[in-house]
């Protein structure tokens, strides 16, 4: 872990320490991207322990090929290993858990009740969409700033942001953040930070 990803993941440490479930869901999430060129095995190797990773990869081959090099590193890191959209996979590979789009959001109920032990993540990007995941441990606020992962994609800001949080019970902010960004959120009651270039690039 350099300087910067030490900072980031004191900075989210503290977001996660005020909140209620901040004892049972990590501090960082680490989302793959695909169209990113990064060595994901080394941006694992940095995360601090009791973090997570959620292998998002969309071909299905890469997907797996990833999840299955990762595995033994999150074990012996005890990082959680989610997997995006592909409860079989999951199953596979012995995963931690699940995160879904927030056009899965209905499944959260079914794949809950099939795997009690799993964490279960969702997406969302709007009031309606936190409240219909209710159902989820955690769900991902997006996209919070800029993010080169959805360039063309309205950002929400802080403040819309803050007015979304408020409708879930544990809610990380992804896109765009980084040691900078980061300090916008400091009021605002979230368990924790998605992840990626403000990581992997760090």
């Amino acid at each position: 872990m350099n300087e910067a990803q030490a900072k980031l993941a004191r900075q989210a440490r503290a977001l996660n320490m005020r909140h209620a479930r901040g004892r049972t869901l990590p501090a960082i999430v680490l989302m793959t991207d695909d169209a990113r060129e990064v060595d994901w095995v080394g941006a694992v190797s940095a995360l601090p322990r009791g973090s997570a990773v959620i292998v998002r990869h969309r071909d299905p081959a890469l997907r797996e090929r990833l999840a299955q090099r990762l595995k033994p590193l999150c074990r012996a890191k005890r990082v959680a290993l989610l997997i995006a959209d592909d409860p079989a996979l999951a199953q596979r590979v012995r995963a931690d858990g699940i995160h879904l789009p927030e056009k899965r959001i209905g499944r959260l109920r079914g794949v809950r009740a099939k795997n009690v032990t799993w964490l279960v993540t969702s997406a969302a990007h709007s009031a309606p969409a936190v409240r219909r995941a209710c159902d989820a441990d955690a769900v991902f606020v997006s996209p919070v700033f800029g993010t080169a992962s959805h360039p063309d994609r309205d950002v929400l800001g802080v403040v819309r942001f803050a007015a979304l949080a408020r409708e879930g019970r544990a809610v990380y902010a992804l896109g765009g953040v980084d040691t900078k960004t980061i300090r916008r959120l400091q009021a605002h009651r979230i368990v924790g930070i998605g992840v990626i270039g403000g990581w992997a690039r760090s």
